[in-house]
């Protein structure tokens, strides 16, 4: 079975894009999977797609592996559309998802309801020898909500607890992983790159 390497060492993207891909005939792989990884590269890009597609030709530059790179993150209107970009790096290298949350609410904290809209953003690329040549796609997913004033659920990784979802309820972190992935940012654009792939020659 071929590999799908998903290029990140958080697991938790990991898994959720495993569960995605669902039946798909791919052995899906992460970073710390490989028997030596390559180094990481450096996220210079000003957007969500500049840095997924450096992500996914790189790696597949390095391992020959056909790689798919996620780069997304939460953009918060009260905060002009921060952290953006920067959201794995909102708190500092090495803060913890609960840091980032902490400091998100911090920021938020005198701002009313009415105005803590924000979205999820997750931009794809997929870069290999696709129909007969190498190529890099690109696909978008985008999952509109509001911020909450406390974490709420114990579910999902990074923003899911205060990512309020209106259309149901609840925050991403209170949905289950089938929930999440019919509403979430990331699950509308696997949802694009596995139709991609169902019609691609790699399969």
């Amino acid at each position: 079975m071929q590999k799908l390497l998903i290029a990140t060492t958080n697991a938790g993207k990991v898994r959720e894009i495993s569960l995605l891909m669902g039946a798909m005939p791919y052995e899906v792989v992460g970073l710390k999977d490989l028997p030596a990884a390559p180094p990481p590269v450096e996220e210079t890009g000003t957007t969500f797609t500049a840095n997924a597609i450096l992500k996914s030709e790189y790696y597949f530059a390095e391992t020959g592996l056909l790689s798919l790179a996620d780069d997304s993150g939460l953009e918060v209107d009260a905060l002009d559309g921060a952290p953006g970009v920067y959201s794995a790096r909102f708190a500092g290298e090495d803060a913890t998802d609960a840091d980032r949350v902490v400091k998100l609410l911090e920021l938020l904290r005198d701002v009313p309801d009415e105005a803590r809209t924000a979205r999820f953003v997750c931009s794809l690329a997929l870069t290999g020898n696709l129909n007969g040549a190498t190529q890099t796609c690109v696909f978008e997913g985008f999952a509109e909500g509001l911020i909450t004033h406390a974490p709420r659920g114990s579910s999902g990784f990074g923003y899911d607890p205060v990512f309020f979802d209106e259309g149901v309820g609840r925050t991403f972190a209170e949905l289950t992983r089938e929930e999440k992935s019919a509403r979430s940012h990331r699950g509308k654009a696997l949802a694009a790159a596995k139709a991609f792939l169902q019609k691609s020659r790699e399969i």
